[in-house]
């Protein structure tokens, strides 16, 4: 084997452990929520998956290990345990709210969302104009406030922190 191939095959090894390994948790996305797109009214829609919760809880009492001959005598006793058993705390659901549209989003736009969380105490980074994870999280804790958990902007957040003009003509 010569210099050059064992590398390659150390690492065509390591490729091969990789990626057989299963997934232990779910991925988490990177970088910021995606920018809503407009239906057929014009209007935009956020949409938020929400994780189910689960709650490891005590089961029923299980038979684990017990022979019995077909005389009926007893051969090795019955062993009982209780297992734990997975329990849906709360359900995996799904956010869907009227969002500003994603050609709104723009450094400009991002930036005044920005300035005006900073204004009312919600957020204290830098002022970039980039949705970043401090700007996701003082939009997420704005919101929260106002009964929304999300980290993406709804559209009432933006009217509220006066981002959005508001249609007065059906008022």
């Amino acid at each position: 084997m010569t210099h050059f191939t064992a590398p390659l095959v150390a690492l065509a090894l390591l490729a091969a452990c990789t990626a057989s390994q299963p997934a232990t948790r779910a991925a988490t996305p990177i970088g910021p929520p995606p920018l809503a797109e407009p239906d057929k009214d014009g209007r935009c829609w956020a949409r938020e998956i929400t994780p189910a919760v689960y709650d490891q809880v005590m089961g029923e009492l299980q038979v684990v290990q017990a022979e019995i001959a077909e005389d009926g005598t007893v051969i090795r006793p019955p062993i009982y345990r209780k297992a734990p058993v997975a329990r849906v705390v709360t359900p995996r659901g799904e956010l869907k709210f009227e969002a500003p549209c994603g050609y709104q989003m723009t450094p400009d736009f991002v930036a005044s969302t920005q300035r005006a969380l900073a204004a009312r105490g919600y957020f204290s980074g830098n002022v970039t104009g980039e949705i970043d994870a401090p700007t996701t999280a003082a939009i997420r804790k704005f919101q929260k406030e106002r009964g929304l958990e999300s980290g993406q902007m709804s559209l009432e957040t933006a009217r509220s922190l006066g981002l959005v003009a508001i249609d007065r003509t059906n008022l």
